[in-house]
């Protein structure tokens, strides 16, 4: 039986998500008949290699989607709201990677190693859920299943390609300007000049005293892990590295915390690589992370007070699982299943 092909748009192409999402594409061998990239006009008739073609940008705004089997976007939330209902009105599916839908009932949001049950349900949109979400609920999800969860408690430190290309400019901007001993360039993407700094700011604040991504991975992973009443609070900070978020998380289980028992555990779930031989120096890294698929854990450990809290650091790409390689998971499930 001939192997189907899928027509593909990547809306958001010139952007780092987009750029990463086409890569994907190709490394994976995903099965395109065709793929078109969309951006906005100012990018119109810039051009990709794709599979040994050249792939020109066209102006979303005046791109028909009849004939895409997927929309892929990651060009804003507004964007999305804007254009992903013309997708799915000329038959395509889209797979959103902003927060335009996450939290939006009859939308489901998805990480294809946590709950691939909940496409079946989708109405025409799948949300990808947050970057600094997806590498925690990778983990979680087998705590949950094989000892039950009472609490999370996580602290975030998140690099500066999560605020785009400007947030990787102006962090290398500000490290050469210090490293010259000139004055540092005044931030435009952060709050304060974020080289050699640990912003604990990244989105605004609401009358809580949480940013927008706290309340983000607070509800996201609810919804991600369907459970309304889950006890959970984020840190979130940004902190000067390029590229990878890392996060120290802290979880009460329902019994006594048994260390190799939940290594062997992630050992075997899928998504999840060990790394945990701190005294050999061996535990996740940023830098090793960079271009990886994996959701990296370790520095794995009982809390010396209670026998049922588990702590442990986990590090993952954000560009890719945190946000274009997730995207293509779920395009892949839809595929393989023809739904």
């Amino acid at each position: 039986m001939e192997k189907r092909e899928f027509n593909i748009a990547v809306v958001g192409a010139t952007g780092a998500v987009g750029r990463e999402m086409m890569a994907i594409l190709e490394q994976r061998d995903f099965p395109v008949a065709k793929l078109r990239a969309m951006a906005s006009h100012r990018s119109q008739g810039k051009t990709f290699e794709f599979a040994g073609e050249t792939i020109e940008v066209e102006d979303l705004e005046k791109a028909d989607f009849s004939g895409v089997d997927y929309a892929l976007f990651s060009a804003g939330s507004e964007v999305s709201r804007q254009h992903a209902s013309r997708a799915v009105e000329s038959g395509a599916v889209v797979i959103d990677n902003t927060s335009a839908f996450r939290m939006d009932p009859q939308t489901p949001l998805v990480v294809p190693e946590v709950n691939p049950e909940a496409m079946d349900d989708h109405q025409g949109i799948i949300a990808n859920p947050n970057c600094s979400t997806i590498q925690m609920v990778v983990a979680l999800k087998p705590l949950a299943e094989n000892f039950g969860i009472e609490r999370v408690v996580v602290s975030t430190y998140q690099s500066a390609s999560g605020a785009g290309q400007s947030g990787v400019t102006e962090l290398l901007e500000g490290v050469r300007a210090k490293g010259a001993g000139e004055q540092e360039p005044t931030p435009s993407t952060f709050a304060h000049p974020l080289a050699f700094e640990a912003l604990p700011h990244i989105d605004v604040f609401d009358d809580s005293g949480y940013t927008r991504e706290e309340l983000k991975m607070i509800r996201e992973t609810r919804k991600i892990l369907d459970d309304s009443r889950l006890d959970i609070s984020a840190t979130c900070v940004r902190v000067p590295v390029v590229r990878c978020h890392s996060e120290a998380v802290t979880v009460d289980l329902d019994e006594p915390v048994d260390a190799d028992k939940i290594r062997a555990l992630w050992r075997r779930s899928p998504g999840v690589e060990v790394l945990d031989e701190p005294e050999n120096a061996t535990y996740p890294l940023s830098r090793p992370a960079e271009g990886t698929d994996p959701c990296w854990v370790g520095r794995i450990r009982r809390d010396l007070g209670r026998p049922q809290t588990l702590h442990f650091w986990v590090v993952s790409d954000n560009l890719r699982k945190g946000a274009a390689l997730n995207t293509i998971q779920i395009a892949e499930s839809l595929a393989e299943d023809h739904r």
